[in-house]
């Protein structure tokens, strides 16, 4: 589990080093806000709907190991293109392909969780893989200054800091490739009772289209807002308060990790104290009354008058919002069987891909051609309005649930 936690927040923490560094890869290939937002949200879904769904169909049947390490193989050598790439094409290309860790991997170790966690363990387990690869994603911000200055020194190269930032970065794959071949390849704990009548993908979606479609409207939504937020905000803060990236990426790396890994114990014990009124139920009704209450905090953005107030806004936006995402893949764990588990969490990945995208890329285009290059009104612009969606969609889908557990109960998890 340590490591399997400690690999995701390696890999993810390039895309740190990327917001932060996104200033400087503006100048370097001279595109526009509305490209940068396509490099932040779809440089990742081009891989992903390509490989994810094959690897995880190939890692429900074979080792789950073995495409492990080549996930981490690729995802290194794409890391080194995306640094020595002449152009921007090939640079977006290499991080679309950098995306395979995030798309391919996290869904691979989710389906391996239920395998290695005990039942009564495994909402804890969930967690705390989270807190590890939330670790790593807020490391990509706050080294990123530090990144940048040691990877200048120690590369003599002639070429710009930010390439020689992901060369640096990209040899932390060796050491990950090294330890995966000390792990095990989990046996897969296959409970009869949760099984579709056939096995089927398709006959799994169509037996529950409802449940699973309110469950990708809430968690959807949620990540157009906050995939807007969390890409683009350094880029916006910079601008709004002519601030350094350094220090606008320590900052961030600090909110990242303190609202990530703080909300876990939140999301646990209100997880708890909430099931035993409403069972299984209690998780959409919490992501429902999170998402609403972060409507008027990201609304707040628009009257910050100092950098320091800014980020104490942002920095409660995305605890709100991770307390409400901390309990999706227990949920979606929860709806799958243990054959097509895998394979679900690929689909689910590229879906966030999909709608994750969106975030960035409208946020960036309404900042070209809307907002005359305001991106903090743009993000606003972009967020509240997947957070009403968001909100509504959960409320929908706790009475669904909760009738449903009245009709039929339901053991605890």
């Amino acid at each position: 589990m340590a490591f399997l936690g400690i690999t995701a927040g390696v890999q993810m923490s390039d895309m740190g080093l990327q917001a932060i560094s996104l200033s400087a890869i503006q100048n370097t290939f001279d595109v526009s806000d509305a490209t940068l937002g396509a490099l932040q949200g779809l440089a990742g879904v081009l891989v992903g709907s390509a490989l994810a769904i094959p690897l995880a169909r190939f890692a429900d049947r074979y080792s789950r190991k073995r495409v492990l390490l080549c996930l981490i193989a690729a995802s290194t050598a794409m890391m080194i293109l995306s640094a020595l790439a002449p152009n921007f094409p090939l640079f977006f290309i290499g991080r679309s392909a950098a995306g395979i860790t995030e798309f391919a991997m996290v869904p691979l170790v989710y389906s391996m969780i239920p395998d290695l966690a005990p039942e009564r363990h495994r909402v804890m387990a969930n967690l705390g893989f989270a807190a590890l690869m939330a670790a790593g994603a807020s490391g990509g911000f706050f080294f990123a200054g530090s990144l940048l200055a040691t990877a200048g020194e120690l590369i003599p190269w002639s070429i710009e800091p930010w390439r020689k930032a992901f060369l640096l970065l990209s040899c932390a794959g060796l050491p990950l490739l090294l330890l995966c071949t000390l792990t095990i390849n989990p046996p897969r704990h296959i409970n009869d009772a949760v099984q579709t009548t056939d096995g089927s993908l398709r006959s799994f979606l169509r037996q529950r289209w409802q449940t699973i479609g309110l469950f990708i409207g809430v968690a959807g939504f949620l990540v157009v807002a906050v995939q807007a937020i969390n890409q683009l905000i350094s880029l916006a803060l910079e601008r709004q308060f002519n601030a350094l990236p350094g220090d606008i990426g320590q900052a961030m790396g600090v909110i990242i990790l303190a609202a990530a890994v703080g909300c876990l114990p939140v999301a646990g014990v209100l997880d708890r104290m909430l099931a035993r009124r409403v069972a299984r139920a209690a998780r959409p009704l919490l992501m429902g009354v999170c998402v609403l209450i972060t409507i008027p905090v990201t609304m707040l953005l628009a009257a910050a008058g100092t950098l320091d107030h800014a980020l104490v806004v942002v920095g409660t936006a995305l605890f709100i919002t991770s307390t409400a995402n901390a309990l999706v893949p227990t949920m979606l764990q929860d709806l799958t069987p243990a054959t097509l588990r895998a394979r679900s969490f690929a689909i689910w990945s590229f879906v966030v891909s999909v709608f994750g995208a969106a975030g960035p890329l409208l946020a960036g285009t309404l900042s070209e051609w809307v907002f005359d290059g305001h991106l903090l009104n743009a993000i606003i612009a972009t967020a509240v309005p997947a957070l009403a969606v968001s909100t509504l969609c959960a409320w929908r889908s706790f009475l669904r649930m909760n009738r449903e557990q009245k009709s039929i109960p339901l053991p605890l998890p």
